[in-house]
């Protein structure tokens, strides 16, 4: 597809995907409005380079008006706005269904109203809760293991249901577990490496049994693009990953290398731990859909990522308090 021109509304766009599909789609010509949280000071996050580059639209998705205002005129709605933090939304799962829920709500009817060509809405791995046949498939069955990935499931639903009673142009990616440049001290790879450049000897996580499927931003953001011109994906979901899984304390030791550290030990910290019956334990993408309807596939290796990844941390690292556990 040729982007140029094109009117393009990315809600979550400050975020860490979001922010990397603007680029992208910047690149590519697009007219991209950016659908950001309102901050009362202003502060445009990861899109303070793009501020001459894209439309800014401050709001909130649980405002159907507002929603409903920033869809007019998009050929092309790319919805990431979520509250994403899976230990928060232990303590507020009502925030996570009215913005994650309510707030898809919202963004589909605003597509449906204003006749939109495409809705590419954001899923997360996270809705299958621990594989019971890998590799995952679109089709596994769906586990609410924690109130965020409950409020996903939910949102999935609610934008498929368009589909089905409105004819609504929609797909649902679901991303496995993205990473690179931007993302927040909540997830692993940054909290490691913030800890690695701070000087840390020992590296605190949580359990280090759990397999995950790193996809790089980059690659994820490709897949979002790949997806919103794929009409064998309208009113299917597409998952976005590798296919290759790796322990977290392996994944550890990986970013230790990645870093130039050494003599650094890795500590389990018992208030990181999610709830027995929370933890995720396997997650492992298969990509055939993404691969064989849309002609995605990852480029950027693991060690190649992390490499990356731990470079932007060190010149960053005024942004992360390693020493403090982000939820």
């Amino acid at each position: 597809m040729n982007w140029s021109g094109r009117t393009v509304l990315v809600t979550g766009a400050e975020g860490f995907i979001g922010s990397t599909l603007v680029d992208l789609l910047v690149e590519r010509g697009a007219r991209v409005r950016a659908f950001v949280h309102y901050k009362p000071y202003g502060d445009k996050g990861n899109l303070r380079h793009r501020m001459d580059d894209v439309e800014m639209i401050a709001g909130d998705v649980r405002d159907p008006g507002r929603v409903m205002d920033a869809v007019a005129g998009c050929d092309t709605v790319f919805h990431l706005a979520a509250l994403i933090g899976i230990p928060y939304s232990y303590d507020s799962p009502g925030a996570y269904v009215q913005t994650n829920v309510t707030g898809t709500e919202n963004v589909a009817e605003a597509c449906r109203r204003h006749a939109v060509r495409r809705l590419v809405h954001t899923s997360t791995s996270e809705v299958y809760g621990t594989a019971i046949t890998a590799p995952i498939g679109e089709d596994h069955p769906l586990q609410p293991q924690s109130p965020y990935s409950a409020s996903k499931i939910g949102a999935d639903m609610m934008a498929l249901s368009h589909w089905h009673a409105f004819e609504l142009p929609v797909t649902v990616v679901r991303p496995f577990n993205t990473y690179g440049p931007r993302q927040s001290a909540r997830a692993v790879i940054p909290t490691i490496l913030a800890q690695l450049h701070s000087g840390a000897r020992e590296i605190r996580l949580g359990s280090l049994a759990p397999t995950r499927d790193f996809t790089y931003v980059t690659d994820t953001a490709r897949g979002f693009l790949a997806l919103a011109e794929c009409d064998r994906a309208l009113g299917e979901v597409v998952n976005l990953g590798t296919g290759e899984e790796i322990a977290i304390g392996d994944l550890a030791r990986r970013l230790i290398e990645a870093s130039g550290r050494d003599g650094v030990d890795i500590v389990v910290d018992p208030a990181r731990l999610r709830p027995s019956g929370s933890e995720v334990e396997r997650l492992l993408s298969d990509n055939t859909r993404a691969r064989d309807w849309a002609g995605w596939q990852p480029e950027m290796s693991l060690g190649e990522g992390l490499k990356r990844t731990s470079e932007w941390i060190a010149d960053h690292l005024h942004l992360f308090a390693a020493n403090r556990y982000q939820v």
